[in-house]
Formats: structure tokens, sequence, C-alpha cells
């Protein structure tokens, strides 16, 4: 992370913190960097995904050890927290059974966004996202993991 960023005070911030999982008001963030975020940092989601490239405020979070877990506009309240070390896998057989966190546990390990992931497997971006949200687990016969 850069000195020079806008947000780098965000990343010593978060850097300094032993905590497992933070919450942040919007507010708060804005003290801390010295300024007004974006309006889009207020309604979008976007805003705060966890992309490796491209996008400096993520590199502040991530570079300091976090990741964005949960969004509350209504409240104005960001939660970080530090990605898992420890993950539980399940086997049915000699087949790995797939869920969020493993998943995510993966994509992170390979330092990949959802995009980059998703044509590593050979699926649309969408279903990355899916499958990291619970939305949908993937099964034995369709999955490439």
């Amino acid at each position: 992370m850069n000195e020079g960023s806008k947000y780098y005070p965000l990343y010593v911030y978060l850097r300094q913190r032993g905590q497992d999982e933070l919450t942040l008001t919007l507010a708060e963030i804005e003290r801390l960097i010295g300024e007004r975020l974006p309006e889009t940092a207020q309604s979008q989601r976007s805003w705060w995904s966890n992309r490796s490239r491209g996008a400096v405020q993520a590199a502040a979070w991530m570079g300091a050890g976090y990741h964005v877990e949960e969004m509350d506009f209504a409240n104005g309240r960001i939660t970080f927290r530090k990605p898992g070390k420890i993950y539980s896998v399940q086997r049915e057989g000699d087949a790995i059974l797939w869920n969020a966190d493993m998943i995510k546990a993966l994509r992170y390990h390979m330092g990949m966004n959802q995009a980059e992931f998703a044509r590593e497997l050979g699926v649309r971006q969408p279903t990355i996202s899916e499958w990291e949200t619970g939305a949908y687990v993937p099964k034995r016969s369709s999955s490439k993991l």
C-alpha cells in the first residue's frame, strides 16, 4: 500500500488491529482518511468488493489482511474480517464437498478475483459469486473444482 494513497490511513488502522473481525462506520472511515468517501461507497456493494487489482480502496483492507465481509448501508457499517486459516473439509467417499468458505479460501489462496477464478474454472463470474454466497453449492457432477 502506497503511503501517499488516500486510503493509507485505513490500511494503517486495520494493520494495527489484532482482531479477527472489526466493524467500522462509514463516518469512522471518513475520519480516518480525512475526507468523505465517494457516493458509491455509501450504497454500492461493488465499491467494497475484495478485488486484488484495480481498486485502491480494496488494497487498503486486503493489504492489512482483511476482507470486507458485510455491508450494512442502512446503518452505515462495514464489517472487515480476516480470512480463516483453518477450514473443515467434508468428503463423500473420494469427493470433496465444496462449500462457500472453501471456495473463497481457494480463490484467495490463488490470489484471484472472481472473474479470474471463473476463467480458470471455465464458468461464469456470477456462478462464482453464487457459490461464495451460498446461493447454491456446486454439485459433484458439475463441479469444476
